[in-house]
Parts: structure tokens; sequence; C-alpha cells
């Protein structure tokens, strides 16, 4: 391969790095988007604590333009998905995204 190639390994790795800066950047929200997603953010951790059963004091809730997103960990498969569907239905929620953890015997253990 010549170094002047259009696929050269640098500018391959440059290309790369570049995209995800731009990825990682997004675009910025306004106040009002940012207000509205707090707002969301404060209703879903509301319902999920409210909610009698699913243990949710170590779920972590975060919203991006409607998109919730669920850290942290819950106990049961059950909890699990309780907190996936409680969080669907909260108005405002355009999708999910789980990235809780089942705690088995205490440790993080596999869905």
């Amino acid at each position: 391969m010549r170094s002047g190639s259009a696929y050269s390994p640098l500018r391959v790795v440059l290309v790369a790095s570049l995209a995800l800066a731009g990825c990682a950047a997004g675009i910025p929200r306004t106040a009002a988007q940012r207000a509205a997603d707090e707002d969301v953010a404060a209703r879903v951790d509301r319902a999920l604590l409210g909610d009698p059963d699913i243990y949710a004091r170590h779920i972590d809730v975060d919203v991006t333009r409607g998109v919730v997103r669920l850290s942290g960990f819950v106990w049961t498969s059950d909890d699990l998905y309780e907190a996936q569907r409680v969080a669907a239905n909260v108005p405002g929620v355009t999708k999910v995204v789980d990235q809780l953890e089942l705690m088995v015997g205490g440790r993080a253990g596999a869905r």
C-alpha cells in the first residue's frame, strides 16, 4: 500500500476520531429542552419511586430529548422489566434505554 493511498492507516484513524468527536459533542440543547428533559426525568423518578411493585432506590434516571436512560441496579428481573415499563409510560418519554444491572447474590449478573 502506498503512503499516499486514500486508505492509509493514519487517515482512517483520523477520520474515525473526528467522527467520534462529532457524535460525542452532539447538538446542544436549548434551555427549554434542558428544562423539559429535567421535568421528564423528575416525573420518571417519581413514578419509579411511587410504584409499589419495584424497589427503585438504586435506579438513576437521565433524560436527553425525551430519551430516558436508566442506570444503576435492581435486585430482580421483575424490577428490571417493571422499571422499563413504568418509565416508558411517563408522558414525554420517547424511548427508554436500559443500562440497568441485575444484582444476583450481591454481585452484578447476566440477564
